[in-house]
């Protein structure tokens, strides 16, 4: 069985939060279409929204307006929500006994920031034994600067997801992944 895994689809990551992306309006409505998309094939939906907690955490702070899920795929009654406070939503998480218990051996999964949580989920639920399935346009990253020089945001999207789609997930758009369910 399949469910579907949003990653920290959270306020901070828009326009006016703390941590703005490139293109986070356009990956959350493409979320939301692919999160439509299982709630009405009936298939199981599991929010991960990150807190945190580290004290020198300038986003995502607790009890915070940027913390809270964007409007676009607020979780619905009978949605899990699971919260975490490293990249990977299973570390110190229930997210992997959750999966198990419902019978989930295949993941779709959609979310911020590609190269940070997203990448590092991926790999972990790969890593676990799950059949991954990642809708490329519906996550977001920025750009990222080493050595002097700044990656823009949209070669980086391009390298994680080639890097992703080589062995731990196959890489689809959210059209594709939403025609997959029907």
């Amino acid at each position: 069985m399949q469910a579907l895994v949003i990653i920290d689809i959270q306020n901070d990551y828009f326009p006016g939060g703390k941590m703005e992306l490139v293109g986070s309006n356009a990956a959350a409505e493409n979320a939301a279409l692919l999160l439509a998309a299982f709630r009405k094939a009936q298939k199981p939906v599991f929010h991960v929204q990150h807190i945190s907690l580290a004290p020198t955490a300038t986003f995502f702070l607790p009890d915070t307006p940027g913390a809270l899920f964007h409007p676009l795929v607020c979780p619905q009654e009978g949605e899990t929500v699971v919260q975490k406070h490293y990249p990977n939503s299973f570390r110190d998480t229930p997210l992997l006994d959750l999966l198990k218990v419902r019978g989930i051996n295949s993941i779709a999964l959609a979310g911020m920031m590609t190269h940070m949580c997203v990448d590092t989920t991926t790999r972990a639920a790969f890593d676990l034994g799950f059949t991954c399935h990642l809708a490329h346009d519906a996550c977001a990253t920025r750009d990222l600067a080493h050595d002097g020089k700044t990656v823009d945001a949209s070669h980086v999207q391009t390298a994680y997801m080639a890097a992703l789609g080589q062995v731990f997930a196959k890489v689809l758009s959210t059209q594709e992944m939403c025609a997959n369910l029907a």
